[in-house]
């Protein structure tokens, strides 16, 4: 007998997290760390994945580099990294098994904005944003037409779905699809997908999946996570917002998306105002998580000017976050799959990083932000509820 993916998803059993949900609480000593009142000039501030990048760019803003031309040093070392499958070059893809990335961009001296949304076949999304701003009459370029216009402005055109990526959307394609994997004239086709017994049936059931991710050729030590991503696919995303000494301000985005999407799937990474918005006059704002969520409050316009009528970016942000939860009647046992983070750049250097939860996943990994203002270092967001967010989608014994 073989299960649909439909049926895997239905009869799969994982342990609940103890999420705490005790209410709508801010976490005080998160609060010292992730939110900066005073201001200090020059300031980077940027998702987890831009660590390694961040001290180059803050060292080009203090040789006087563009603000946005800084921050799209942050974005592009994930893009070109294979080994991040969050954005660019490895980026996991749709359910076709290719790859499209979205990205935006906004340079606060000149006002301008530039974004893609769809694209395939180029790794530096970021910078085609760019160009869109700089050599187009227009503001957002989308599919194939924002392809050929990258490779018009000399971007080369590249398989971006690595041996790695391409294995996991493999294992995706065969344990969740009716139609890949062994037919019925195989004869281990049982091996595969026979029904397990009611008693350890989640246990089998990652037993057999393993035994999949073996025969496609995925190493033993990344079997585990690329099983994860398969049950429940992840979104990846990068921002980064940069402010020099003068008080300049740019931002951008870039992403690959939520993995097995629906071809043509656009989130909120592309969309001015929801994954990234830049005013000269007020500061710089951005998103990761759930972007049809972030969508719908257009999250960082949304802050932006919350801060122009006074509010503080930890203020902003947080007032970003409970119009989400508000759209939910602060449900949190709908609230709990999804979640949420907010990086807040004001143009005086005040600066704040918010989240809808503590943390994300089986792992209870903490939301952070990175900051460098002439420091560099990674701090825990301030968070809405107290707890962890759960993957989507939700499996029998999570709600």
């Amino acid at each position: 007998m073989s299960f649909s993916r439909r049926e895997f998803l239905t009869t799969a059993v994982v342990g609940s997290l103890s999420l705490g949900l005790r209410g709508q609480e801010t976490n005080e000593q998160s609060s010292r760390t992730a939110a900066n009142p005073a201001g200090k000039r020059p300031t980077i501030i940027t998702a987890h994945n831009g660590y390694n990048y961040i001290d180059e760019a803050f060292n080009m803003l203090r040789g006087g580099a563009d603000t946005l031309d800084a921050a799209l040093r942050v974005v592009r070392g994930p893009e070109d990294d294979p080994h991040d499958d969050s954005v660019g070059l490895g980026g996991l893809p749709n359910e076709d098994g290719v790859v499209e990335l979205d990205a935006c961009c906004m340079h606060g001296p000149t006002r301008r904005a530039g974004s893609v949304g769809g694209v395939r076949n180029i790794k530096n999304v970021s910078l085609v944003a760019k160009a869109v701003m700089e050599h187009s009459g227009h503001v957002m370029l989308v599919g194939e037409g924002a392809e050929r216009f990258a490779v018009a402005q000399g971007f080369p055109r590249e398989d971006l779905l690595t041996e790695h990526s391409r294995k996991v959307w493999l294992l995706y394609k065969e344990t969740h699809s009716d139609w890949w994997g062994p037919g019925l004239a195989d004869p281990n086709w049982k091996k595969r997908f026979e029904a397990p017994p009611r008693v350890g049936e989640w246990q089998l059931r990652m037993q057999r999946m393993d035994v999949v991710a073996a025969e496609i050729g995925i190493p033993p030590e990344m079997r585990r996570d690329a099983i994860h991503k398969v049950l429940f696919p992840p979104t990846g995303t990068i921002h980064c917002s940069a402010l020099n000494e003068k008080g300049e301000i740019s931002g951008c985005t870039t992403t690959s998306g939520l993995a097995w999407k629906v071809p043509g799937r656009v989130g909120d990474s592309p969309i001015i105002g929801a994954g990234c918005y830049s005013d000269p006059d007020v500061g710089s704002a951005g998103a990761t998580g759930s972007g049809e969520e972030n969508i719908k409050v257009v999250g960082a316009h949304t802050i932006i000017e919350n801060m122009r009528h006074g509010m503080s970016p930890l203020e902003a942000g947080t007032d970003a976050l409970k119009r989400i939860a508000h759209a939910y009647d602060n449900d949190l046992d709908r609230l709990r799959f999804m979640d949420m983070t907010y990086y807040v750049l004001r143009k005086d250097g005040a600066w704040a990083g918010v989240s809808l939860w503590e943390g994300y996943g089986a792992d209870r990994k903490p939301h952070t932000i990175v900051v460098h203002d002439g420091i560099k270092r990674a701090v825990k967001t301030v968070n809405l509820f107290p707890g962890f967010s759960q993957d989507w989608p939700p499996t029998p014994g999570s709600y």
